[in-house]
């Protein structure tokens, strides 16, 4: 059962914020149907192929993976290149855009997800944070310059049996090297940092003019906290959404241990955009 004094009191910090800060994790795209990849066995499930091979996570999401085998390693990243160009954003996103269409300030989107639902579900790019990147991007794998251009010409053939690409492989348009998404993986080194750089910044000018928002942290694990730390480093109330670890520490936070979807709507449905 819901806690619907929990409910009523995130509505009432929403009530009186002057602006939206979205907060969002892996958890945010599970009600789309997307995997959040929790421990070996939820990642395995996903991409068998690997799990046969006893390839985890952090071993496909390596700048090294596209150096010892790039067939796979854009095996692994080109399926989810697909997956999320095929993946409808669930109602959620349009509850977060009605809610901070009611504030003077409007709303942020800072969201360590690569999948671009933001974007798909009508957020404007200037109103988009990507920490970790975005996999709708490209650059090369060397890389030779500071070069970063869309996958949106990338046509992907994959081998789910072997999760191999079948497809030629992506190239640098600069030098011819091979191409890769513009994420940041674990140890990269290589990793072209510009474009989240200026998404940055328009988040911290944002954020200067921001006098009393409230965040609405979705689906942030603890694992990796960069997304909750950064919404604690605000200093301002949060309202922490997330159906395994909802606690919180301020006195005015609210946590809602829910899933994303259900909590949107039963705060929507009290606000009158649901």
């Amino acid at each position: 059962m819901p806690d619907l004094d929990a409910i009523r009191r995130a509505v009432d910090l929403i009530r009186d914020a002057d602006s939206l800060v979205i907060m969002a994790g892996a958890g945010m795209g599970v009600d789309s149907g997307l995997p959040d990849f929790r421990g070996n066995q939820g990642f395995w499930k996903a991409y068998p192929a690997l799990g046969r091979k006893s390839l985890g996570f952090r071993d496909m999401a390596n700048p090294d993976a596209f150096i010892e085998n790039p067939q796979l390693a854009w095996g692994f990243y080109g399926h989810r290149l697909q997956l999320y160009r095929d993946t409808v954003p669930h109602d959620g996103f349009r509850i977060l855009r009605a809610l901070g269409g009611m504030k003077p300030h409007w709303i942020f989107a800072y969201t360590s997800n690569v999948d671009g639902q933001f974007q798909k579900a009508g957020f404007a790019e200037s109103d988009v944070a990507e920490c970790h990147g975005s996999i709708h991007h490209l650059q090369c794998s060397q890389p030779c310059s500071s070069a970063i251009w869309p996958a949106d010409e990338l046509s992907i053939d994959i081998d789910m049996e072997t999760c191999q690409l079948r497809s030629p492989l992506p190239n640098c348009p600069h030098c011819g090297d091979l191409a890769r998404p513009n994420i940041l993986m674990f140890y990269d080194w290589t990793w072209l940092s510009d474009r989240v750089d200026l998404q940055e910044e328009q988040y911290q000018n944002w954020a200067i003019e921001a006098h009393d928002p409230v965040v609405i942290e979705i689906g942030a694990g603890t694992d990796l906290p960069t997304i909750r730390r950064k919404g604690e480093r605000l200093a301002a109330p949060i309202i922490r959404i997330n159906p395994t670890n909802a606690d919180v520490n301020g006195s005015k936070d609210v946590g809602l241990g829910m899933g994303a979807l259900d909590a949107l709507r039963q705060i929507g449905e009290q606000m009158g955009v649901a």
